[in-house]
């Protein structure tokens, strides 16, 4: 499976761990940026996840950034992305048991390692549970 992952540099240091954990188990990632702690504007690497996932049926995304806020409000002006911003491995489960979050976003300064990375294998080893769930995400996109 790959993922494309993407953060501004509050995110770097755990994107960096994130993607050696995921490697480790078996997953391709595909780095979007940023590639340092320099100040960035978050917008320029959320885009470029979030039309991946847009574009890619079934594809899941990660992005990071300090409150996970700006980055995730940037992602879910897509069409089809349902960017979850998730702070606890609860939360992580019902984004995608409910809502089929393609997008995990993440606020780098206010999670432990330990608690991103249980948050990050959830998500990733979590089904939609479709049904009554399936009619209330049809009623997302704009018309």
């Amino acid at each position: 499976m790959l993922i494309p992952i993407g953060c501004d540099h509050a995110g770097f240091e755990l994107k960096t761990k994130i993607i050696q954990h995921l490697e480790a188990k078996g997953f391709t990632l595909e780095d979007k940026g940023c590639y340092s702690e320099a100040s960035i504007d978050y917008a320029d690497y959320a885009h470029p996840v979030a039309s991946l996932v847009e574009s890619t049926p079934g594809m899941k995304g990660i992005l990071l950034c300090g409150s996970g806020n700006g980055i995730n409000m940037t992602a879910n002006k897509h069409q089809g992305v349902r960017s979850a911003l998730c702070w606890s491995p609860e939360i992580a489960k019902l984004a995608r048991e409910h809502n089929d979050a393609n997008i995990l976003t993440l606020p780098a300064r206010f999670l432990t390692e330990e608690v991103a990375l249980e948050i990050v294998d959830i998500f990733f080893s979590t089904a939609f549970e479709g049904g009554r769930h399936q009619n209330r995400i049809e009623k997302i996109p704009c018309i």
